[in-house]
């Protein structure tokens, strides 16, 4: 059975062309939905002949819905530009035999870095990226969006997840990405409380350092629970700095 990688892009160059050849030995098709970049991303990925289609960002799930439509097949397999197939993913995917299978889509373990810093923190963060079009489809959530059906299968393969450059890139990203978060939750109609910055940043930092036991991962599990707790505190209040400007 024919597999379909689905990329959505935008100013990817740095990391366009490896995530392309990470696919090819299982992907016969690779279709890239870029966001209007203002790179080389278009130019390299169509010279590594992937087909490019470009719309303006529509959020995480609509993006990543929207490429299906494009594939030659039905089984498509969603892939960020900073991810790469593990070998053993490689090896897991080319044994299976989708033409007869019982299950809608499957699951990777995703292995997140921050530099060369491998975050044991975050593993597995089970993934679902191989799936059925015909069966199921990403969610329409316009934050971070995930293939929508319980009849999945968990794939003993990794997904390797090159997120950040160094921890200062995780502190620029982390702050970009506080802004949409407390954008969309009051778009979604949710409401931030006077003390909700406090209770969601201790809570975690709570989560991470001791249920999660960032505090015995060394110093990555401190820098991860430390960066995790502001976002938390910081998406609050800009949530309540929001609905005072809007009064």
């Amino acid at each position: 059975m024919k597999i379909t990688a689905n990329i959505i892009t935008l100013n990817e160059e740095k990391n366009i062309a490896e995530v392309i050849k990470s696919v090819q030995s299982v992907c016969d098709d690779i279709v890239v939905v870029d966001s209007l970049s203002t790179d080389k991303t278009c130019q390299i990925a169509e010279e590594l002949g992937a087909t490019v289609i470009k719309q303006e960002y529509l959020g995480d799930g609509p993006q990543k819905a929207f490429g299906a439509p494009f594939a030659r097949n039905d089984w498509i397999l969603s892939i960020d530009a900073d991810e790469r197939l593990d070998v053993n993913a490689i090896e897991a995917i080319k044994m299976l035999d989708l033409e007869n299978t019982p299950y809608d889509a499957y699951s990777f373990a995703r292995k997140t870095y921050v530099g060369k810093n491998f975050i044991k923190l975050w593993y597995p963060d089970r993934v679902t990226r191989l799936y059925n079009r015909t069966k199921c489809g990403y969610s329409r959530a316009k934050g971070h969006a995930k293939v929508e059906t319980e009849n999945v299968h968990d794939l003993d393969a990794d997904m390797l997840h090159y997120s950040y450059e160094d921890y200062a890139h995780m502190i620029r990203t982390t702050e970009k990405f506080i802004k949409r978060g407390a954008v969309l939750a009051l778009e979604e109609g949710k409401k931030a409380h006077s003390f909700d910055p406090i209770i969601h940043g201790i809570g975690a930092l709570f989560k991470t350092l001791i249920l999660k036991g960032g505090a015995f991962h060394g110093i990555n599990g401190w820098n991860v629970a430390i960066i995790s707790s502001f976002s938390s505190y910081m998406k609050y209040a800009l949530m309540l700095e929001m609905q005072k400007n809007e009064k």
